[in-house]
């Protein structure tokens, strides 16, 4: 199993308020999914995917009853340049007329000391991985509604995941750096469950 160590949930939020079995849903609006990848060596390109979703479910209680899942959609990435986006976008990359989803899906979480580990599969270009997600938490804060905030930093290899083109330059070195590292930042909000029925 392929780990990938980093900050998932850096909960940067004040508050003592418990939960238990609360679901919360990632607000887009607030939130950003990010990436950075060397280019040419000496330089590095950033971007972000502007499509994206996903939901947190944590027990303190009974860790085995939390999740986590983020679904991003693949042709939302955007580096500021239409031209390389649409590159990204075809099959020498991301292939996303195919693979429209990147995907994560937790199979359990535990808890490791103050850390957190979801452990799951992370899926790019059709090809799933297992992986080991490490993550602190902090939380919830009630502003009139609960709240999770979090930030995360993780590296992967794009080769790993069948994201392979690259061209070569003249002293051996290749255009495309094959770690990308992966950068977001979340808040959630938490999602309330129906009122039962004549209350």
């Amino acid at each position: 199993m392929r780990k990938i160590s980093g900050l998932l949930l850096g909960l940067v939020l004040l508050g003592t308020t418990a939960f238990a079995a609360d679901e919360f849903k990632i607000d887009p609006v607030h939130s950003r999914v990010g990436f950075a990848v060397s280019h040419m060596v000496v330089n590095t390109v950033h971007g972000r995917f502007n499509d994206f979703s996903g939901s947190i479910l944590l027990d303190d209680k009974d860790i085995s009853k939390s999740s986590v899942n983020v679904t991003i959609k693949t042709a939302s990435i955007n580096t500021d340049n239409s031209q390389r986006d649409n590159h990204l976008r075809s099959d020498a990359f991301l292939d996303a007329a195919n693979f429209p989803e990147i995907t994560f899906k937790s199979k359990s979480v535990e808890k490791k000391g103050s850390d957190y580990a979801a452990h799951g599969t992370l899926t790019i270009r059709g090809v799933s991985k297992d992986v080991d997600l490490v993550f602190q938490l902090k939380g919830p804060i009630n502003v009139g509604k609960n709240l999770l905030g979090a930030e995360a930093s993780l590296t992967i290899n794009r080769q790993d995941f069948g994201v392979s083109w690259n061209k070569a330059l003249d002293k051996g070195q290749v255009v495309v750096g094959n770690d990308v590292k992966i950068e977001i930042n979340v808040e959630a909000q938490e999602v309330k469950a129906p009122a039962p029925a004549g209350k």
